[in-house]
């Protein structure tokens, strides 16, 4: 498995298991469904990916920054505000590993909560770097 693909597996299952996540969020997609939200006013999705070849000598590695997306269509700021929070705790500097590559870490470097264009979504925006050495 490639070592992009395998991350966001590795992203996914955290954040499915993590129960502060889930208490929020109806759910962790990579193709969002029609209706996203269920029971619950807020969602996590995928969103744009990067990699950085970070090679060195005869290692293959790399630097991979995924964006993780929140929605809450809840009134206000505070509920999406909270989910950003819970998913860079479920991810932030966690001893996490991956079965065919080799994470030597993973961190958030950045949050932002804004009202999207409907004026009625918030979106959080999450970014998450990992280094990887690819096997």
């Amino acid at each position: 498995m490639s070592a992009s693909a395998e991350l966001q597996k590795l992203i996914f299952d955290t954040l499915k298991a993590d129960l502060a996540v889930m208490a929020i969020a109806n759910g962790v997609y990579d193709n969002v469904p029609a209706s996203p939200y269920g029971t619950k006013n807020a969602y996590v999705s995928f969103g744009p990916t990067d990699v950085v070849d970070d090679s060195a000598d005869c290692i293959a590695s790399g630097e991979y920054t995924f964006q993780v997306d929140c929605w809450s269509k809840a009134v206000g700021q505070v509920e999406c505000k909270r989910l950003v929070d819970a998913v860079k705790d479920a991810l932030h500097e966690r001893n996490l590993s991956l079965t065919e590559n080799a994470l030597a870490e993973i961190r958030v470097d950045f949050r932002r909560v804004f009202k999207d264009p409907d004026g009625l979504t918030t979106h959080g925006v999450v970014t998450v770097t990992a280094l990887i050495e690819e096997l």
